[in-house]
């Protein structure tokens, strides 16, 4: 963490050496193109902010999205590790009876006459003891006494050793059984760790590009903050600037005041001098008439006076043209959206649950392919389900737990019907009634009928 602050400080110390400031911008054209320019690198930087505040957001979200599918994912994967360790059981206990049933036929075996040995190793038939017995009896009835107590005990021997082989054939078939049901779980388990290796491997990607968008986001704020602290220092140059302007404006009005009024002062002093000169001379003037003697006297010619007409002032109008806003009408249209919810299309022959299931069983034996939705040529376990459905004219999503949240919950098994989709974790299979499903179970076994709770059921869906 410190490493980070370290480069962080650099990087914003980088930043500042590099913002636009012009050598010796001292005066106020200079400061304010300065301003200008920094301001625009401001802008955009905020943007920039914007923008990568934005993605971080976006990324956490993916990042959190990614982990809430993690959380269900490992709780998905403690259900299958138990259904595993349960079918584990079963298999160690089906061994466990397949033993018993194996030594219980040998000792069944081995506990026969020798009469049952012979037939049965050595080809021997029963004709051939029944003439024994005849040859060896005492009287007729004791012959016939031992010839119905051969048959007697031939008979049990014969029904005990079939019942000890049919159970011990029971069990080797229910071995067969839970071996494949387990091979389906570990199929599913590797696909789900797969699924969280993924999950955790994008959680990581989504945390580096948090982090480094937060690395961005400061170095783009210290950017900010640095063409905001020299904007601001330019606005006050350029401030202080204009106040001295002002200033010196305000001083240099003063003065030419001064020499205004001073100048009409002599103004006035020279026109009073000049009046008072020409009313001197004019009574020299007339002083020098009089002593002439001349009796006539030239009467002063009367200055007239005219009148000047000044037509009035020019009238300004204190009014001012009213500002008019034009607001104009947005006239919204409304998109007509057509369609509506496309229809799923009619039902091939009603599309019952119980007509779905019959179809669905058909196809039973036919081969299971990663990836397919063909019924005939090999599908998956959603392909399988999707396709019977489509049949009908239901439309179903592709993976198996999007189909484990379609359609409506159906509460418990004991409310199923045939056609309902049975989810378990990563898998899924069509109810056919009395407990059992139809599936496309893995490639070894293909198509099949396997009993519904043969695995842990997560949910059941209900389509129809």
């Amino acid at each position: 963490m410190k490493k980070k602050r370290i480069k962080l400080s650099a990087i914003a110390l980088i930043l500042c050496v590099t913002i636009s400031r012009p050598a010796f911008a001292e005066t106020k054209s200079q400061l304010q193109k300065d301003a200008a320019n920094n301001q625009a690198k401001l802008d955009q930087t905020q943007q920039e902010i914007s923008d990568i505040a934005g993605d971080k957001a976006e990324a956490e979200a993916e990042m959190e999205a990614a982990q809430q599918q993690l959380v269900q994912l490992l709780a998905e994967v403690e259900i299958l590790k138990s259904d595993i360790d349960h079918k584990e059981q079963e298999i160690d206990q089906a061994e466990i009876e397949y033993e018993a049933a194996k030594k219980e036929e040998e000792r069944q075996y081995n506990t026969m006459c020798a009469r049952i040995k012979y037939m049965y190793e050595n080809g021997s038939n029963a004709s051939t003891e029944y003439i024994d017995i005849f040859l060896h009896a005492e009287s007729l009835t004791d012959a016939i006494n031992k010839a119905a107590y051969a048959s007697k005990l031939y008979e049990y021997d014969r029904v005990l050793l079939i019942n000890y082989i049919d159970a011990k054939e029971n069990v080797a078939e229910r071995q067969r059984v839970l071996n494949e049901e387990l091979s389906e779980l570990e199929e599913v388990q590797t696909d789900l760790i797969a699924s969280e290796e993924e999950l955790n491997a994008t959680i990581a990607q989504q945390r580096a590009t948090v982090e480094n968008f937060s690395a961005k986001l400061e170095a783009a704020k210290s950017e900010a903050q640095a063409y905001k602290a020299k904007i601001e220092e330019d606005n006050a140059k350029i401030a202080k600037i204009v106040a001295e302007e002002k200033l010196a404006a305000q001083r240099k009005a003063e003065e030419e005041a001064k020499k205004k009024k001073a100048a009409e002062e002599a103004a006035k002093k020279k026109a009073a001098e000049d009046a008072q000169a020409k009313k001197n001379t004019e009574a020299s003037k007339a002083a020098a008439a009089q002593n002439t003697g001349d009796g006539a006297q030239n009467p002063e010619p009367e200055s007239a006076q005219t009148a000047k007409d000044e037509g009035g002032g020019e009238t300004t109008s204190d009014q001012q043209p009213a500002e008019s806003e034009a607001k104009s009408d947005e006239n919204k249209e409304s998109e007509s959206k057509g369609g509506g919810a496309q229809s799923e299309g009619a039902p091939v022959s009603g599309g019952t649950g119980s007509e779905i299931a019959s179809y669905a069983q058909q196809f039973v034996g036919n081969p299971y392919v990663p990836g397919g939705t063909s019924l005939t040529d090999g599908c998956d376990c959603s392909g399988f389900t999707q396709a019977v459905y489509r049949h009908f004219g239901y439309s179903l999503p592709r993976r198996s737990d999007d189909q484990g949240c379609y359609g409506s919950e159906v509460s418990g098994m004991e409310n199923a019907q045939p056609g309902d989709i049975f989810y378990y974790v990563g898998h899924v299979g069509i109810y056919i009634g009395n407990g059992y499903i139809v599936h496309a179970s893995t490639p070894a076994t293909g198509i099949k009928v396997t009993a519904a709770t043969y695995r842990t059921i997560s949910s059941i869906r209900r389509i129809v």
